[in-house]
């Protein structure tokens, strides 16, 4: 069973639902933070702050001023914080099923649950982009998504460059569960020679981080390697835009 969904995991990753030919003239750099725990702000938002970066935070409702295996998530004030600092709300749907898993119905309502949800608190808000939660598509929830979204971010390693899929985004884990300070430095390196698209992905930020969240040094070496490498750091939507048309969004 598991070597079936291996195989189509790997088709579905294969065929590009929504593409566009890359205008990046150099190379951008985005960090994203699934679910957002709170620590993701609370600790992560201090140390983009020194590094004057700018992230996306992929809210999921459900998660609401709430502790769920043993991991604080975010309360409106943090929601509130995030997007006064200039950060970037992604959508993760409001229940965080697994979507390939549901049906088309239940998918369509539950995003726009999400997106009611983070308009009642931040306003006229609309999510551009979207993170696929448990970073599970297949080929009907990305081309479902793919027409909601201007862009979906998946699970599945790889940079960002020349045809981009933006139906199923490419990242690099700085979770504890598949860090590799080798990954991370040669993904750097070969940005720094090509241009490309680097999704940074992880969760809570804590010493005592969970599996799927990073230490706060891990983020900060990832921070200061793409500083010195000199890669410019953009939000998944501001990314986006200059990936497509070579320009960032007018408001940064």
């Amino acid at each position: 069973m598991k070597l079936i969904e291996r195989a189509i995991t790997r088709a579905v990753r294969m065929v590009p639902m929504k593409f566009v030919q890359s205008r990046l003239t150099r190379s951008v750099v985005s960090f994203t933070f699934d679910d957002f725990p709170k620590s993701a702000w609370t600790v992560g938002g201090d140390i983009l702050a020194r590094y004057g970066a700018l992230a996306t935070y992929y809210t999921a409702g459900m998660f609401c001023g709430r502790t769920v295996d043993g991991i604080e998530y975010y309360d409106r004030s943090d929601l509130l914080g995030v997007h006064a600092a200039g950060h970037e709300v992604g959508d993760h749907t409001f229940s965080h099923d697994h979507g390939r898993k549901v049906d088309s119905e239940h998918l369509i309502t539950d995003i726009a649950r999400n997106t009611a949800f983070i308009q009642e608190i931040l306003g006229d808000v609309v999510p551009t982009s979207f993170a696929y939660p448990y970073g599970e598509a297949s080929f009907r929830t990305k081309r479902l998504c793919a027409g909601h979204f201007a862009c979906c971010r998946g699970t599945e390693f790889g940079l960002n460059r020349k045809l981009i899929d933006l139906s199923q985004l490419r990242i690099v884990s700085l979770e504890n569960r598949m860090h590799h300070t080798g990954t991370v430095a040669k993904s750097i390196e070969v940005a720094s020679l090509i241009p490309s698209w680097i999704i940074f992905l992880t969760h809570d930020i804590a010493e005592n981080a969970s599996i799927w969240g990073s230490k706060p040094e891990m983020l900060d070496t990832a921070l200061s390697r793409v500083r010195e490498a000199g890669l410019e750091i953009l939000t998944v939507k501001d990314a986006l835009t200059r990936a497509c048309f070579g320009f960032s969004s007018p408001q940064n």
